[in-house]
C-alpha cells in the first residue's frame, strides 16, 4: 500500500509504504537506489543485513544509496517505510548527506525516543493510515524549526531534474539556478549525498523502469532504452546492473515487487 503525503509535505516526503509479512518464513529482500533517502519504522521486526548478517535496528534511517542493499527477514514483519525526497534526511539529521550515503542510522541513536510512539503503534498493529496521519503531524512540526534558503534551491533543482526525467546537463542546471557547476555540485553533495549527474542518472534509470513496467506488449527493449534517453542498450544494462544488481529482464521476471525499488529476490 503506497500513500502520498499531504500537499504541504510533498516537497519533503515522496510517499509512505506499508508492508506486512504474515508468514514465519525467511525472505530475501533488496532495496535499490531511486535517488531517495528514507525511514523504516517497525514495532517488532527481525531484519538482517544480507552481507554481514547483522541485525538491523528496530527502526532506522537509510542514506541515499549508490547501488543496492540486500536484507533478509526471519519472521513476520509489520512496517512503514517513509520515502524521503533526497535532501530531507539532511534536514532531519543536520549533517552532510554525503557522510550518511549508503549508511544505516538507528533512529534511537539520533532522535532518542521521539519516534517511540509510532513504533508502539506498529507493535500493536494500529491501522497504518492512523499512524501515517500522526507522522504527517510530527513531520510538519519538525519542519517548522529546520528550514533555510539552500533547501529551497536544492528542492527546485531536484524537481527540475524530475520533470525532465533526468535528461538534464550541468549547463541546463547552471542556467536554471544561476549557480556555477562546482557550486551546485558542492550543495548537492552536502544536501543530497550525491552529485547532480549521479542523481540525474538515477532518475533517468527510473524513467526507463516506468516504461518497462507499463509496457504490456513486450515493446522492444532497445526502443524503450532510447525513449528513456540512453545512448545504447549496453550502456543501459551496465547502469541498470550497477544500481539494482539485476539485468532489466531479471528485474521484470521478479514476481514480488513490494515497491518500485524494493523487491523480494
Amino acid at each position: 500500500m503506497q500513500i502520498p503525503p499531504p500537499k504541504h509535505l510533498a516537497a519533503f516526503i515522496r510517499h509512505y509504504i506499508f508492508l506486512e509479512n504474515s508468514e514465519k518464513t525467511v525472505r530475501s529482500l533488496r532495496l535499490f537506489t531511486d535517488g531517495s533517502s528514507g525511514l523504516i519504522l517497525s514495532g517488532d521486526m527481525s531484519l538482517y543485513s544480507g552481507i554481514s548478517g547483522d541485525r538491523m535496528p528496530l527502526s532506522f534511517f537509510y542514506g541515499v544509496l549508490n547501488g543496492y542493499k540486500d536484507f533478509y527477514s526471519r519472521d513476520r514483519f509489520f512496517l512503514i517505510a517513509v520515502v524521503f525526497q533526497p535532501y530531507f534526511l539532511n534536514i532531519i539529521l543536520n549533517t552532510s548527506a554525503r557522510e550518511i550515503s549508503n549508511q544505516i542510522v538507528s533512529v534511537e541513536d539520533v532522535l532518542k525516543n521521539k519516534l517511540q510512539s509510532f513504533q508502539e503503534q506498529l507493535f500493536n498493529k494500529i491501522n497504518p493510515l492512523h499512524i501515517i496521519n500522526d507522522l504527517n503531524v510530527f513531520f510538519t512540526h519538525f519542519l517548522s524549526e529546520r528550514m533555510n534558503t539552500d533547501h529551497q534551491i536544492i528542492a527546485a533543482s531536484q524537481q527540475y531534474i524530475l520533470q525532465n526525467k533526468g535528461l538534464v546537463s550541468s549547463k541546463d542546471l547552471e542556467k536554471f539556478t544561476g549557480y556555477s557547476e562546482r557550486h551546485l555540485e558542492r550543495k548537492f553533495e552536502y544536501y543530497m549525498g550525491m552529485s547532480p549527474k549521479k542523481y540525474s542518472n538515477i532518475i533517468r534509470l527510473h524513467s526507463f523502469l516506468r516504461l518497462i513496467n507499463r509496457s504490456v506488449d513486450n515493446k522492444n527493449m532497445t526502443l524503450l532504452s532510447y525513449e528513456a534517453g540512453f545512448s545504447d542498450q549496453s550502456h543501459l544494462i551496465r547502469e541498470f546492473k550497477n544500481n539494482t544488481g539485476l539485468t532489466p529482464k531479471q528485474y521484470l521476471n521478479t514476481e514480488n515487487k513490494m515497491a518500485v525499488n524494493f523487491i523480494e529476490l
